[in-house]
């Protein structure tokens, strides 16, 4: 199938590895012109260094772009770290923010109206499960995506008669060094080997296995194309059927 992605012009957050980075190969191997942004790597034509975790970080991407007109925007950050709901306070909760909300709607906000004005746009988000089912141990995570996942969601609904869909790619357990650090800090927690950790989180998964980065890749690529025009305001679990909803 071909998705009609050549030629259009992406930028995909967080993309030096894991899901970011899936999907960022996802969208050129189909064509896509893709720019990235990540804390490291080498800076060039299409890679942008810049830390979402810093207050001037949208302005310094916009600047990077130098009036690029995209067509597809990819939200996505690095995760947060571990914490119950009882002991995480309001300056974890700020410490959070900028990467995980701030720069986010503040690069979305900045780059609508070229998406409007050209009857074209996508805006995909890198959220988690937890959206539906929140996971114990990741207060942070539950909460801080949540509030980008309704933003989203209003959104929408905004901008579906320009042309422009808002969808939200809701990853269950893909094999990323993000979750062997999570299966990590869960075993030290638990007096397990990360081993164990990752054998009872893989024995839950009714696919038998974790997912692979690409599988979402190709997931988000499909959102992004044409194909998918009549799909806005969604949340698209790629879990391998774990979560108990529908």
């Amino acid at each position: 199938m071909d998705l009609g992605l050549a030629g259009k012009k992406a930028l995909v957050l967080g993309a030096s590895k894991g899901l970011g980075r899936a999907i960022a190969e996802s969208l050129a191997a189909e064509g896509a012109e893709v720019s990235t942004v990540a804390r490291s790597g080498n800076p060039g034509e299409r890679h942008i260094i810049a830390d979402l975790d810093d207050p001037g970080a949208a302005q310094a991407i916009l600047a990077a772009l130098d009036g690029a007109a995209l067509d597809i925007l990819v939200l996505n950050s690095g995760g947060p770290p571990m914490g119950t709901a009882v002991s995480t306070g309001p300056d974890a909760f700020a410490a959070v923010m900028g990467r995980m909300f701030n720069t986010q709607i503040a690069l979305a906000q900045a780059l609508l109206p070229g998406m409007r004005a050209r009857g074209y746009g996508r805006i995909l988000a890198v959220a988690s499960t937890s959206l539906v089912t929140p996971i114990p141990g990741l207060v942070l995570s539950n909460a801080v995506r949540a509030m980008l996942a309704t933003w989203c969601k209003t959104l929408a609904a905004e901008v579906a008669a320009d042309g422009v869909t808002v969808n939200l790619l809701l990853p269950g357990q893909i094999a990323t060094d993000r979750l062997a650090s999570l299966h990590a800090g869960m075993a030290a927690a638990q007096g397990l080997t990360a081993e164990q950790v990752t054998a009872r989180s893989v024995a839950a998964i009714p696919a038998g296995r974790l997912g692979r980065p690409e599988e979402f890749g190709d997931i988000a690529a499909f959102l992004a194309s044409p194909r998918a025009s009549f799909i806005t305001g969604s949340a698209i679990k790629v879990d391998g059927g774990q979560t108990a909803t529908l």
